[in-house]
């Protein structure tokens, strides 16, 4: 008689699971928050007088600076990535409110122009870096 080794295909699958067209939601969730951003930019610098301005321009300056930290973070785990972001967004976006209060010059477009420019420098600056180091690894130095 023989015998039939027996695996679920839990403990199978496990570990030789692909994320699938489905399984990962990535690239769907950056794209919503990229709209939301989006929305909230647009409404904020037009005046609009839709409910959703405010709630979308919150969110843009929240996330974008954290955005801009946890890429800069890489050597954390995600936890820690995620909470050192979101303090670091919070301080940023207080940073500018202070300074433009203290230089006289507050308003709502030049709030969020100084965030989304100041977060951009800050993710070029991790692209750079991180080209600049994989052209270094492939030569070999």
């Amino acid at each position: 008689m023989q015998t039939i080794d027996v695996t679920t295909a839990s403990s199978e699958g496990a570990a030789t699971k692909r994320p699938g067209p489905g399984r990962d939601l990535s690239p769907l969730l950056a794209g919503a928050a990229t709209a939301a951003g989006g929305t909230g930019a647009l409404l904020a610098l037009t005046g609009s007088d839709s409910v959703l301005r405010g709630p979308l321009t919150l969110f843009l300056l929240v996330a974008v600076p954290a955005a801009a930290i946890a890429a800069t973070l890489r050597g954390l785990d995600p936890f820690s990535r995620v909470l050192v972001s979101a303090a670091g967004a919070v301080v940023l976006d207080m940073l500018v409110a202070q300074g433009m209060l203290t230089l006289h010059r507050w308003s709502v477009s030049g709030g969020l122009m100084t965030v989304t420019a100041f977060s951009s420098l800050v993710l070029l600056l991790v692209l750079v870096r991180r080209r600049c180091g994989r052209t270094v690894k492939r030569q070999g130095f």
